[in-house]
């Protein structure tokens, strides 16, 4: 089942309910965005975008002053309960041009009650990371994600259906969370084959994402090696569910265990099928002008097809501390994060490493974000020696500073 001709269907299935329930779907509509240019100075590592082996979304090779991304959200109001989303991104290192991020109806019924529920359909990032909130699925926090929650934006999509139940009492509100999901069978392949990276450039839902060039020849295969993310090889349902709790003036704590069910030996015309499953846990606080976050991520991923039995485990995690004063905004942010072959103790792609992100923020004025962040990520990788470094360990540095204009 490809992407294009499923996600049409969800969102008509999903009109269509509406009504019926005798919903007036003529839809008030919103529509924000934002535009950012960047002045970047990176180490000498080619980009993993660009089949090197650096971590980074920028290398030498890309210019110190670059238009980085357009973004553009439509918001569709129905009724009170009932919106659409839809938000694309066009920027130079789409091959098209222009993609979609998400695509999705969502239906919100009022409660008077301690018990309320909501539901959302199409194609949208499920609900895992804690520092992504923002337009696009940015951090308000830094520019760069952490490392767990790059891999989410390159290579999760739930396209399908997730529902929430909250429940308030006197000691703060629960929550249950469960999704079904299809179209995800190549996620794992990345944070295998590549390894962990941090960027904040989420896969578009068409595209085809870049192995390195090290991993292509390594595998014999031809180079530049591209991967999907979002197509369904094996015809079997994805899922995951969650639980949380939030108190007002204290924080709020999420659990999630995710399965996108894949059949390891299952594979496409171009991709395979890879087997994910993992467990996230996370904390946010606020103690006044500071906020505090922390989320970890634990999980293996595998095929077994194309004459391979590659089964790899993973972990990632970090801690961000963000103070507010008046108009700025400063974060510091450490990760560390590891892959481990299964089979293979002395694996090339087996990989430690961690980073660390300082970043400085001035929002003087609602249309306008000026930040400044600085990264130095330290990994220690066997495909370094592969591909010609002279020590499987290295030392990267980004510095990017960001004008982000609101519309």
């Amino acid at each position: 089942m490809r992407l294009g001709h499923l996600l049409p269907a969800i969102v008509l299935l999903c009109l269509c309910g509406a009504r019926a329930m005798a919903f007036d779907l003529t839809p008030d509509v919103a529509l924000d965005g934002y535009i950012d240019a960047r002045l970047i100075a990176s180490s000498d590592q080619t980009s993993w975008l660009r089949g090197g082996l650096g971590k980074f979304r920028f290398g030498p090779d890309r210019g110190n002053f670059r238009f980085v991304e357009g973004v553009l959200q439509a918001d569709a109001s129905f009724s009170d309960e009932l919106y659409l989303i839809a938000v694309a991104r066009a920027e130079p290192d789409q091959r098209s041009g222009v993609d979609a991020l998400e695509a999705y109806v969502g239906y919100t019924p009022k409660s008077d009650g301690d018990v309320s529920w909501s539901m959302k359909a199409g194609a949208f990032f499920p609900t895992i990371s804690l520092e992504n909130d923002d337009i696009g699925w940015t951090s308000p926090y830094t520019l760069t994600a952490s490392a767990l929650n790059t891999w989410v934006g390159e290579e999760l999509r739930t396209i399908g259906g997730e529902g929430i139940v909250k429940w308030r009492t006197d000691l703060g509100t629960f929550s249950a969370m469960g999704s079904l999901f299809c179209c995800n069978d190549p996620a794992g392949v990345l944070v295998a084959d590549r390894g962990w990276v941090m960027d904040d450039r989420p896969a578009g839902l068409f595209e085809r994402q870049r192995l390195p060039d090290a991993t292509a020849r390594m595998f014999h295969a031809p180079v530049p090696m591209r991967t999907g993310e979002f197509d369904e090889i094996d015809n079997r349902v994805g899922w995951y569910w969650g639980l949380g709790w939030q108190m007002e003036d204290v924080g709020k704590i999420t659990v999630v265990n995710y399965n996108n069910d894949g059949a390891d030996d299952a594979v496409s015309a171009r991709d395979a099928s890879w087997a994910t499953r993992f467990w996230s846990v996370g904390a946010r606080t606020q103690l006044g002008p500071v906020t505090l976050i922390a989320q970890g991520l634990t999980g293996d991923t595998g095929i077994e097809s194309f004459g391979a039995d590659h089964y790899t485990d993973f972990q990632a995690a970090y801690l961000l501390v963000s103070y507010q004063l008046d108009d700025w905004t400063m974060s510091l942010r450490e990760d560390a994060f590891q892959t481990r072959s299964e089979q293979n103790p002395a694996s090339p792609f087996n990989e430690d490493g961690h980073a660390l992100t300082i970043a400085v923020s001035w929002t003087a004025y609602q249309w306008l974000r000026l930040t400044g962040e600085w990264i130095v990520m330290s990994s220690r990788k066997g495909e370094y020696l592969l591909d010609g470094y002279a020590s499987p360990n290295l030392t990267e540095n980004q510095f990017q500073l960001s004008a982000k204009v609101f519309f």
